[in-house]
This record gives structure tokens, sequence and C-alpha cells, in this order.
């Protein structure tokens, strides 16, 4: 499995005029199919000063860079703490595959406070995330050709992360972890060719076989939602708290 340079991406974080709260690794590193072309997708959240965001003018509270290491096209994004709250609270399931995210790069100190809360925050409703993204996802394949094992790979990992974080209220993005529960022989051969870089897996796919997989994982999906036991609904006072709590601090420190 091909891993992120951690210290180099800590390097190119640290050279950014950004004060982050954390950055951890998504996108295909995380979902367990890298290539060796694959950009390395940073993900984070960031902390303005105070007197930029009590003024009249609204601030820019979403940062992106792109950068090239070593052949490799790096991009984040970071948004400021307070849109990154919010986003936790309306059922992203983007968000809470960030927090938990175990490729870190930097903030651990800041996610061992973050994680118990964002674990407070998981609903049934993260449901309508996963079944909007495969959606389109679906959508994205149907459209191809020929189809590409890539857009396939993601449509089985959303389908996945989410009947897994329905049944267990854990959120787990990676395709591998996630297969030793779904236990299909067929996505190993997958992985195997989408790792094997980007332009190798362009051959020809028994898609009637696979939308028929995709078929029953999405009802199973729909059966998971039903099943449920997780909450309908989130306490939001103690992200609320949370947020005051890091305004009020960085006051006093100034």
């Amino acid at each position: 499995m091909l891993e992120v340079n951690l210290p180099a991406m800590r390097q190119l974080v640290q050279k950014l005029d950004y004060r982050p709260m954390f950055v951890t690794v998504s996108g295909a590193h995380l979902y367990g199919f890298p290539s060796a072309d694959s950009d390395v997708d940073l993900r984070g959240c960031h902390q303005l000063p105070l007197r930029d965001v009590v003024g009249l003018d609204v601030p820019n509270e979403t940062l992106e860079h792109k950068a090239v290491h070593d052949a490799t096209e790096v991009e984040l994004v970071s948004h400021e703490i307070a849109k990154y709250l919010r986003l936790l609270v309306r059922n992203n399931g983007y968000i809470l595959e960030q927090i938990f995210s175990p490729i870190v790069v930097t903030g651990g100190d800041f996610l061992d406070e973050l994680r118990p809360l964002a674990h407070g925050c998981i609903t049934r409703h993260h449901y309508h995330h996963y079944r909007g993204f495969y959606t389109t996802q679906h959508k994205l394949l149907e459209k191809e050709n020929p189809r590409r094992v890539k857009p396939l790979l993601y449509a089985y990992r959303v389908l996945m992360t989410g009947i897994h974080l329905l049944q267990t209220g854990e959120v787990e993005a990676n395709l591998l972890r996630l297969n030793e529960h779904f236990r299909f022989a067929f996505l190993n051969e997958l992985i195997a060719r989408k790792v094997g870089g980007e332009n190798a897996a362009t051959g020809a796919l028994d898609w009637p076989f696979h939308e028929a997989r995709l078929a029953e994982l999405e009802m199973r999906l729909d059966q998971a939602f039903r099943d449920s036991r997780l909450a309908e609904e989130r306490d939001k006072k103690p992200v609320s708290e949370f947020l005051v709590a890091l305004r009020l601090n960085e006051q006093c420190s100034t």
C-alpha cells in the first residue's frame, strides 16, 4: 500500500500562512486504494483571529491551496472552525471521515478533543449523505464508456461506509477494512487494479455483475437506515460550547 509522506506534508502545511487546528488525509489514501499517480487530499480546519470574525465583514471561511511534491499534486482544503462545526452538525459524512481519518498530518491533540464531540453528532440521518453521494456516483458510472475501476470503487466504498455507520455508529472509510466485514472477494482484484495505476484500471468491467452487487448494497443501506438504532437527533449544545470556549481562550491569550 502506498503511504503518504507525512513529514513532507507537515512541512508543506507549516510553510503556509495558516493556523491549522488539524489536518488529516482524505481521498484515495484514506479509502485504501491509492495508485502511484493519486493526488494527496489534505483536509482540516483552522481558527481565524477573533477580530476577523466579529466585525461586519464576512471573512473567507475556506482556504484552498494546491502544490506539487515529488511530482504528486497535493490539495489542501480547510474551513474556519465555526464553518467546520456547522458542517459537523448537518449530517455531513465527509466531515466525519476527515475527523476520524487515522492518517493525521498535524493536530492530533486537537482531534482527541474533537472526536468525542463528533461521535456524539452521529445520527441515523447520515444515511441521506451516503444515499445522495451514491446516487451521484451511480449516475457518473452509467455515463462512462468504458466504465473505470476508480468510480466503481468509490461507489462500493460509499455504500459500505454508510451501511457500517448506520449499523455500528462507527466511521470507517477504508474499503479494505470495510471488506473484512462484507467479504466480497472480487473487491481485492478491483483494488489491485486501481493501485496498479489509473491507466491500468480502464479494462473491461463486468458491469451487469457490479450493477447487481451495487443494487444489493443499495437495498442494504436503505434497510440499515430503517433498522438503525442511532440517535434521531443530536445535541448541538456541546459543539456550540466547544466553539465558544475556543473563541474565549483565544481572547484571553491575546
